[in-house]
């Protein structure tokens, strides 16, 4: 059975109709929770870039916890260890740049991961000067909605 014209552009239609929407650029579902973690992300890549760990704090749950993807405790990071080397990481460093393309986002409730690939340059102080230094890697980060705003919970 061969569908007339009509009903077959109608057919398609209603099909691209029901298919999830994207956000523009990307494979990621548009929907208010994906928008509102990619804009954590875009927060916080700002604070880094003006190296404030304050604004960057204010990003991050109090329950922020990061095992480093290690079985060794000793490089294990809570909220009050992230805070002091922020805060020091920060002062040591006169530039920064750093760029995200955010690859994927899963959301499951009140958390969620998000995908990203990072690129930075920075420099560093040092006794015997300014370093420059660069890294590019894929990084893995889990968000927690708390007070219906998404913190980061580890991976910074």
């Amino acid at each position: 059975m061969r569908l007339p014209p009509l009903a077959a552009l109608l057919a398609v239609l209603t099909l691209t109709g029901c298919a999830a929407r994207r956000i523009p650029g990307s494979d990621i579902q548009d929907t208010p929770e994906t928008r509102a973690i990619i804009a954590a992300l875009e927060a916080y890549r700002h604070a880094a870039q003006r190296r404030d760990a304050g604004a960057v704090l204010a990003l991050v749950s109090p329950k922020y916890f990061d095992s480093a993807g290690t079985p060794d405790p000793a490089d294990d990071i809570d909220y009050e260890q992230l805070k002091k080397r922020i805060s020091d990481d920060f002062k040591k460093v006169t530039a920064l740049r750093l760029d995200m393309a955010v690859k994927k986002v899963e959301v499951e409730g009140d958390k969620a991961t998000a995908y990203v690939f990072y690129d930075e340059h920075y420099r560093i102080a040092t006794n015997a000067g300014e370093v420059a230094k660069q890294a590019s890697d894929s990084h893995r980060m889990e968000l927690v909605r708390e007070n219906s705003a998404w913190h980061f919970a580890s991976g910074l």
